[in-house]
């Protein structure tokens, strides 16, 4: 796991390359072709589920997240925003997702959630579901609906479908509408890491535009 080095307060990075060409029309059948993905993301989100409560109770006795029990619950989240960016939460690739639990470099999203030395175990008590109140506020509009791990609806599916259209007639995906689309995504992913339990570290009140993490555009800089 990559530490951000000189960014503390940015434990977790979403990246991601918008493909070209894509194609006019292959939107109009993903969600055909991730059912597979969603029957496998269906047992994974269950185990997800397990492994934090686990996780819970490790952080609140030990303040430490089981090494094991992290790299799990960031691939289910990696395996999830991947199909994501394929189909309904972005519609930025028509490279299919790997069945993977592991980071996957090449594909064009990309998930990084750097492990934490130590947790509050005072925090572990509330931050899930007190602290993150406002965010899952703000999260359900982005979201719409809750669906195997991921969204059905709300602003990210229409602005999704708005892409989608756009596509279908000018053959272009609109690099202002994805820079918006990716950075809702961002903030859902933030927010997914801090509720479970993967970071002390609260998400802001900050939409952060484009395919670039503003931590890695400022170590490029």
């Amino acid at each position: 796991m990559t530490t951000l080095v000189g960014f503390p307060d940015r434990p977790v990075r979403v990246n991601a390359d918008l493909d070209a060409p894509l194609s006019r029309w292959l939107w109009l059948v993903k969600w055909i072709l991730v059912i597979p993905h969603y029957v496998v993301l269906f047992f994974l989100w269950i185990a997800f589920a397990v492994v934090s409560v686990i996780a819970f109770f490790a952080i609140l006795f030990t303040a430490h997240y089981p090494r094991a029990l992290f790299d799990f619950n960031l691939g289910v989240l990696r395996w999830s925003w991947r199909v994501a960016y394929y189909s309904y939460g972005a519609l930025a690739t028509d490279r299919y997702p790997p069945f993977s639990l592991r980071a996957e470099p090449d594909y064009p999203a990309r998930l990084d959630i750097a492990y934490p030395e130590r947790l509050s175990r005072g925090l572990v008590l509330v931050k899930w579901w007190l602290l993150a109140v406002p965010h899952l506020i703000v999260v359900g509009f982005f979201l719409g609906g809750y669906h195997l791990g991921w969204w059905s609806g709300g602003l990210v599916a229409l602005l999704t479908v708005i892409a989608g259209v756009t596509m279908a007639f000018t053959e272009k995906y609109p690099k202002d509408l994805f820079d918006l689309i990716l950075g809702l995504n961002r903030w859902v992913l933030r927010v997914a890491a801090y509720v479970a339990l993967m970071t002390d570290s609260y998400p802001p009140f900050r939409l952060d535009l484009g395919g670039t993490e503003p931590a890695d555009a400022e170590e490029s800089s």
